[in-house]
């Protein structure tokens, strides 16, 4: 995925003199989610869905067209071929993602869980880094639990998590389909959006943190 996140860097980039850009990596995913799910996007929608100014979403659309991710026409923003396929190849390493109902495990009044398949993530320690990565998108709280033996554990000692709250435990397992080895990434927030956005970035660093 080193390619593909490389890429989303790039759009990020400044381009000369441009003012500073008030987005990131993952917003331009989040983006390029939102595409991929309508046949045109308009500006307005880009604006509520990824929570910026209508001049961020227009520097934000002009660098997709640059780098030919993305095109437009008056019915709104469309993903290109090359946008499609960049699309597809985030979707298998992140299949699924959903919102989870608050729970005791995370202090947030919203949870983000985002599916990481096992061939895309080797080794992520105890899951530390993965909540300074969400802390950083302002997050309260992150899990990071890989699924084992029909269970959620926390990686390093592999203790179980959700079993005082099974309902999570089968929300999570009906909405993100994990198989075994899969790892789930959570993070909680007051804030809806905070919560998704902090999980995409979070799953950005942990994929990009992976050696070649």
């Amino acid at each position: 995925m080193h390619q593909q996140i490389k890429t989303l860097q790039n759009i990020v980039t400044r381009k000369g003199s441009s003012k500073v850009l008030t987005f990131s990596a993952p917003h331009v995913l989040k983006s390029i989610f939102c595409l991929s799910n309508q046949k045109y996007v308009s500006r307005a929608s880009f604006c509520r869905e990824i929570r910026l100014g209508e001049g961020a979403v227009k520097t934000l659309i002009s660098h997709l067209k640059e780098y030919e991710i993305a095109d437009s026409i008056k019915s709104g923003t469309f993903l290109t071929k090359k946008g499609v396929r960049l699309a597809a190849q985030f979707y298998k390493a992140m299949p699924s993602q959903c919102f989870v109902k608050k729970c005791h495990v995370t202090n947030g009044k919203y949870n983000y869980a985002i599916l990481l398949k096992k061939g895309y993530v080797s080794d992520v320690g105890n899951g530390m880094k993965q909540r300074d990565y969400a802390v950083l998108y302002g997050a309260s709280d992150s899990l990071t639990l890989i699924f084992k033996d029909g269970e959620f554990v926390f990686p390093g000692d592999g203790v179980i998590c959700f079993t005082d709250e099974p309902e999570t435990r089968e929300a999570l397992i009906g909405k993100l389909k994990p198989e075994e080895g899969d790892m789930v990434i959570m993070t909680s927030s007051d804030d809806r959006f905070v919560a998704e956005i902090s999980a995409i970035n979070t799953v950005l660093w942990t994929l990009g943190s992976e050696k070649n």
